[in-house]
């Protein structure tokens, strides 16, 4: 008796074997391109937690690459990208501004294949884009910064020059303008999102021409950042982004949420439910729940919290336009000087 059990049990599972294979198959191929480092407390990680949330909620074959390009390198990001495809997963997600120009490129080269760029802006007969609005929290962060500064000069540092950076850093000199416009704006990128030495240098220039008050769009870098305000003893804020930093440290008055974890949920969800459209960009917005929000510290008063509060209600209602293009100069660390923005172009070259 024992040994027809065994056997039957043996071609029970010799039966589902091929069976569970089936169904392996039958499920999408989600692959997520991730340029940084995957566990970089910031824009990164984002996608990881999206990566980690498509394997729980959806019945698909999920799998995720990292590490590629600190610097962003187009070159390096196409060819990631490529060798993901050759791979042949249903759809493609690549997480962040910097992989519009290689999934234009890949795109075209695997028309089979569907793809979708975080924060991105591009748009193909098998390319669409689900961008996070990054820009209606950090126009807040500008705000909170405009309204608590005492020095009435604000930094930002962010490292990469991607368009979505590009749009944050603008939104947040645009909300700082609405609320103090006689502040002044130290803004600075410094080439490299995850290197703590040259960001915290970036942060002690600023301080030194008077900031006290600092936005970061930056990744494992911020950490550089943290270090250098917290080494002037309460003097100088930190507003943060993607997450919520006032949770973990009190340097921070502030953070920019916007989690492009869930973007990167939905554009998987859509795909699986059929409803993915190509040639679209899809966005998500203050309002739209948790998603994008500004975070307080514990010590931001009443009176700021009631003004906040107002100019978010004036952003969703379209009373408050967000202005997305920032003309300015930028402050330079390395010598204390303001430059023109072509001087960014030299040091893209050299990065």
């Amino acid at each position: 008796m024992h040994k027809l059990g065994s056997t039957a049990l043996l071609a029970a599972g010799l039966a589902l074997a091929p069976l569970t294979q089936a169904l392996a198959q039958d499920r999408p191929d989600i692959a997520v391109l991730i340029p940084g480092k995957h566990d970089d407390n910031g824009f990164m990680q984002a996608a990881y937690r999206g990566y980690e949330k498509i394997k729980a909620e959806l019945d698909v074959n999920a799998s995720y690459v990292s590490n590629i390009s600190a610097t962003s390198d187009p070159a390096l990001l196409t060819e990631a990208m490529r060798k993901l495809a050759q791979e042949g997963p249903d759809l493609i997600i690549a997480h962040g501004g910097q992989c519009n120009g290689p999934a234009e490129i890949v795109s075209k080269e695997f028309p089979d294949i569907r793809f979708v760029v975080i924060q991105g802006h591009v748009q193909g007969p098998n390319l669409s884009s689900y961008v996070v609005r990054q820009e209606d929290s950090a126009w807040l962060a500008g705000a909170l910064a405009g309204l608590t500064t005492q020095s009435d000069v604000v930094g930002h540092i962010s490292g990469a020059w991607p368009k979505p950076g590009l749009i944050g850093r603008a939104a947040f000199y645009d909300g700082v303008k609405h609320v103090n416009p006689d502040a002044r704006f130290l803004t600075w990128f410094t080439g490299d999102l995850d290197n703590t030495d040259i960001n915290a240098q970036a942060a002690a220039a600023e301080i030194a021409a008077g900031a006290d008050v600092i936005y970061t769009m930056l990744n494992a870098g911020r950490q550089g950042v943290i270090d250098e305000i917290k080494s002037h003893g309460g003097k100088v804020r930190h507003i943060g982004n993607v997450s919520d930093w006032t949770q973990v440290d009190a340097s921070f008055v502030g953070s920019a949420v916007a989690d492009a974890s869930v973007a990167i949920l939905s554009a998987a969800r859509d795909f699986t439910t059929g409803d993915w459209q190509p040639d679209q960009i899809t966005e998500i917005g203050l309002g739209q729940g948790e998603v994008v929000k500004l975070t307080l510290a514990e010590d931001v008063s009443p009176e700021i919290r009631q003004q906040l509060d107002q100019l978010a209600a004036k952003l969703i209602s379209g009373e408050i336009r967000i202005n997305t293009t920032y003309e300015g100069s930028e402050f330079n660390p390395a010598t204390g000087e303001f430059v023109d923005q072509s001087y960014k172009e030299e040091l893209k070259a050299k990065s």
